[in-house]
């Protein structure tokens, strides 16, 4: 029996083109092989996959399928294959592995992503696994978990080429034909330091090849380094990377020693990783979730959902206060939604642009100002559109234009708080140390909901009774 993977008649031509990944119909075919015990067939269908194609269709293969593959695998298993794969899938593959198994593994690695892999491994394992590497390259990992997690120094690979500066480009070249056996895979710049192991310029490899054998290497170095501290957040590193557009940056010690090197590729495992812990923060959610047992995601959620609660029970407290104007005018009821919601979502947008920001480092003490007067404006001049819209829908709906008046003036105010909200929330978290993006939804809704309500409900009062 053979099995091809199938093409859907409903697929478009720009998805049967696309050159990466694994498509659904692979997903099909390889659970179909995996189920019958087809392995020659199954060879067929993954051979010549690349590690992170490879890692995509473990990831999307059902947790019983997955675990079927990793073990037919397992025997030639490509190290960068775990490197690829979804940290609660490589917790979950690592488990098949006997320790010395993954001792090989993070033998196999560049040091940043054997760390990467062994911060995955149980933590009954890891003793295990520690004793069954090489004297150096344990040294390497027990020292690398001593740097802050997320920091420069986790984050870094201990593999570059260094030079003293008083070699000629010669010198340099057959330094490395020398030791080509303990070079990088790959790099792109070589370090050049001092004496005391302190780093004193860069030599890109095209400027390298392109000079005479004889010239010294302190004459045509660039001076001009960039360099990362063992203890620098990695969130630091990738602006510095953005900022002065690095291919790669220095890391050094405490002492201004060089101790390892940061490269782009883990820069975009950086860019990619915040900004999905951002997203996900927002959405009230501490972790990605997505691979997590039922158990785990549903205790994971409970906690913010329970924070809600609180927050919908209070704005529910404040629309009690008003139950005797709801009685006598229906038309509160139906509308008071309308403003609350108006009033979260421009709040939404706002609160959206300035946590990006302030990530980013670019909204900061000596634009806040600015940027909070804008942000007010933006919300006064959609208030009043707004405001004039729904006060003539309120107008026709109930026949009666002070209704339309009430609501237009609550959601101009409310549009104005939620503008003002929207940038102050994440600069008062941030200054009081909580993580704007985990808490300034929760903060700017229970605001918007509040003043709404209060703000509407409050008029009606004033007004109609």
């Amino acid at each position: 029996m053979t099995l091809q993977p199938d093409i859907d008649e409903g697929t478009t031509g720009l998805e049967t083109e696309r050159s990466y990944g694994v498509d659904e119909s692979l997903v099909r075919t390889c659970e179909i092989a995996l189920s019958e015990g087809l392995a020659e067939e199954l060879d067929g269908l993954i051979e010549g996959l690349h590690a992170s194609d490879l890692a995509d269709l473990l990831e999307e293969l059902s947790s019983d399928s997955r675990r079927i593959l990793f073990d037919h695998v397992r025997d030639r298993l490509d190290p960068e294959l775990l490197t690829h794969l979804d940290d609660v899938v490589r917790e979950d593959v690592l488990e098949q592995l006997e320790p010395a198994e993954v001792a090989a593994v993070i033998t196999e690695l560049e040091t940043d992503d054997a760390l990467d892999v062994f911060e995955d491994v149980a933590e009954a394992d890891r003793a295990s696994v520690l004793a069954r590497l090489s004297p150096s390259d344990r040294a390497l990992v027990e020292q690398a978990l001593t740097y802050p997690e997320d920091s420069a120094g986790r984050l870094m690979q201990r593999e570059l080429v260094t030079v003293p500066k008083d070699w000629s480009v010669g010198n340099s070249i057959d330094y490395m034909r020398d030791r080509a056996a303990d070079l990088p895979r790959d790099f792109y710049e070589i370090y050049v330091v001092d004496d005391d192991r302190h780093p004193v310029g860069t030599i890109p490899l095209s400027r390298l090849m392109r000079n005479q054998r004889e010239v010294r290497i302190d004459d045509i170095m660039l001076t001009d380094i960039r360099s990362a501290y063992v203890e620098m957040d990695q969130e630091e590193a990738a602006l510095m990377f953005r900022q002065y557009a690095l291919l790669s940056a220095p890391v050094v010690n405490d002492r201004g020693q060089l101790v390892g090197v940061i490269t782009a590729d883990d820069i975009v495992h950086v860019i990619h990783e915040e900004a999905e812990e951002d997203i996900l923060r927002l959405g009230g959610v501490r972790e990605d979730d997505f691979y997590e047992a039922v158990l785990d995601t549903t205790r994971a959620r409970f906690s913010w959902l329970l924070v809600n609660l609180g927050t919908a029970i209070t704005a529910s407290l404040v629309i009690g206060l008003f139950d005797a104007a709801i009685d006598q005018v229906v038309a509160l009821a139906i509308l008071m939604p309308i403003v609350a919601s108006m009033g979260g979502n421009a709040g939404t947008q706002t609160l959206t642009v300035a946590v990006r920001a302030l990530a980013m480092k670019e909204l900061t003490a000596a634009n806040a100002a600015r940027i909070l007067g804008k942000e007010i404006i933006v919300g006064g001049i959609n208030g009043m559109l707004f405001a004039f819209l729904m006060g003539i829908v309120a107008w026709l709906w109930f026949g009666e234009p002070v209704i339309g008046y009430i609501i237009a003036a609550a959601m101009l105010i409310n549009l104005l708080i939620a503008g003002f909200a929207g940038v102050t929330i994440p600069i008062a978290l941030e200054r009081m140390r909580i993580d704007p993006a985990v808490a300034s939804a929760v903060v700017l809704t229970t605001i918007t909901d509040v003043v709404g309500f209060v703000s509407f409900l409050g008029l009606a009062a004033i007004v109609l009774l």
